[in-house]
């Protein structure tokens, strides 16, 4: 699994509760644009319409050799998804508070370019100042262990 793309600002602003992994509909631009390592999730979210799960504000930057069929790159893309994840997805977010949004962008097994979203609860501030501050403590734990072998 080669991963392209991450949004550690995710794990920074929200309680991650559960992952999913879903397919993502692309034009021919996009994934070459993608194998070069030109996408960005910072900003995206994922939007449930119709019965159907799209992926907003995601960047991919124009692919270079691209000609008048370059994409746009901060167009709407649809997520491949099954029918029951969708559904799922769609009740927490009405009746749970929850959010959706990506965390991974990562080839699978094949050369398919996989989503990973998650269903995520928004920290308030004083969970992510707690949250800092035990990445650190565990940053000096490890340091001391390193420094004692």
């Amino acid at each position: 699994m080669k991963i392209l793309a991450q949004n550690k600002k995710a794990y920074h602003d929200y309680f991650i509760e559960d992952t999913f992994e879903a397919g993502i509909v692309l034009q021919g631009t996009e994934i070459k644009s993608v194998r070069k390592g030109s996408a960005n999730l910072k900003d995206s979210f994922i939007r449930i319409k119709n019965d159907e799960a799209f992926l907003e504000n995601m960047h991919i930057a124009p692919y270079e050799q691209g000609n008048i069929f370059n994409h746009e790159p901060l167009r709407t893309r649809k997520l491949l998804l099954h029918k029951k994840e969708i559904l799922k997805l769609a009740k927490e977010v009405k009746e749970g508070g929850y959010t959706i949004v990506p965390t991974k962008l990562y080839f699978d097994k094949g050369s398919k370019v996989k989503v990973e979203i998650a269903l995520a609860k928004g920290k308030k501030l004083f969970d992510k100042r707690q949250s800092l501050k035990e990445k650190d403590a565990k940053r000096d734990i490890e340091k001391a262990l390193k420094n004692i072998y």
